[in-house]
């Protein structure tokens, strides 16, 4: 069966009778995994076994693992990695040293998924943040200017892919302005289109050849003063695809925030017709993953081929002395030599 143009939850720590049932009738593209769906290293391996078992043995899993405050695998099973902002601390010290610790961050984090089978990461963001925003970026941002961040998004997304796992550049074309967190209310932005061309859309040129990125749930007055970004189509024709230039494999942020309204079908709709390749569907809510599916028609045509090119370009992880780059890793972040690996 043709693989529809969706990424899944899933409920819990295993998949159950009915989630099986529903993968093997629906075939999304992939599945997302969250703090839910994650006890320990072994368990997390069977779950997506399972997974595979039914979608096949290359089918696409996800994770947000950042580090900071968005880390799905953390102690006591995997590392505590540090926030974008530590990287950015260490860029304004010394470019080449915050560079080498995002590269080495990344690098870490691709090993400990990959040893699970996750193949890709919601990971780097190129979000922008400015006085006064919420705080849903905050210190997840790797500086406050637009060459900074997307120099540090640079390093971490090559780090990514040195291990073997694909990077997703989010969320475009920026949520650092943002007053809101769009995971409970639409954030609506009013700066003008010369200040966001300069700083908010800026950063994510030099991301533009990624294999994937993530709409944001934002409203930008000065282009389209009715519509988040996800379901935009001045925002994705316009700024993403044109000015932005991306031209790998675009998915929604997660249809389930609260940033959006509308039956959940709807979101789907509108969001594909709006311009993303896939969307992206995270609570687990079973009515509403069956809304999901029955709303979203079999991947084809530019979607399909970004989809395949980005996922085509995932290749084996080059070889580290894992121990030694921890150690190195560890020194950068904490500037003193001889620290607690991480």
């Amino acid at each position: 069966m043709a693989q529809r143009a969706f990424i899944t939850g899933l409920r819990g720590t295993a998949i159950t009778a009915e989630e099986r049932a529903f993968l093997r009738d629906a075939s999304p593209v992939g599945l997302i995994l969250f703090k839910r769906n994650i006890a320990d290293p072994s368990q997390l391996k069977e779950l997506i076994e399972q997974f595979r078992d039914v979608l096949g043995p290359d089918a696409a899993v996800l994770i947000d693992q950042e580090g900071g405050r968005v880390q799905r695998m953390g102690p006591p099973h995997w590392p505590a990695y540090p926030a974008g902002a530590v990287y950015a601390e260490l860029y304004r010290r010394e470019p080449a040293q915050g560079l080498r610790a995002a590269w080495l961050g990344a690098r870490l984090i691709a090993a400990d998924l990959a040893a699970v089978g996750v193949t890709v990461d919601c990971l780097p963001l190129a979000d922008v943040p400015v006085a006064g925003a919420d705080r849903v970026i905050d210190d997840r941002a790797y500086g406050d200017t637009a060459h900074q961040v997307a120099a540090i998004a640079a390093a971490v997304a090559a780090g990514l892919q040195a291990g073997g796992v694909l990077p997703v550049i989010k969320h475009m074309p920026g949520h650092g302005r943002a007053t809101a967190d769009s995971h409970h209310q639409l954030p609506v932005v009013t700066a003008d289109r010369k200040t966001l061309e300069a700083t908010d859309f800026a950063a994510f040129v030099p991301l533009a050849a990624a294999p994937f990125g993530m709409t944001a749930h934002v409203v930008f007055t000065a282009l389209d003063p009715g519509l988040p970004a996800t379901t935009s189509t001045i925002m994705i024709g316009q700024v993403i695809r044109s000015f932005i230039g991306f031209s790998g494999a675009l998915m929604s942020d997660d249809l389930s925030m609260g940033a959006l309204s509308g039956p959940i079908g709807e979101r789907v709709r509108q969001s594909l017709a709006a311009g993303c390749d896939l969307v992206l569907h995270c609570n687990g809510v079973f009515t509403e993953m069956q809304e999901v599916a029955a709303s979203c028609p079999e991947l084809g045509g530019a979607a399909l081929q970004r989809t395949a090119r980005a996922l085509a370009s995932r290749r084996p992880p080059e070889a580290i002395d894992l121990e030694a780059a921890r150690v190195e890793f560890t020194q950068l972040v904490s500037g003193r030599a001889g620290a607690k690996t991480v």
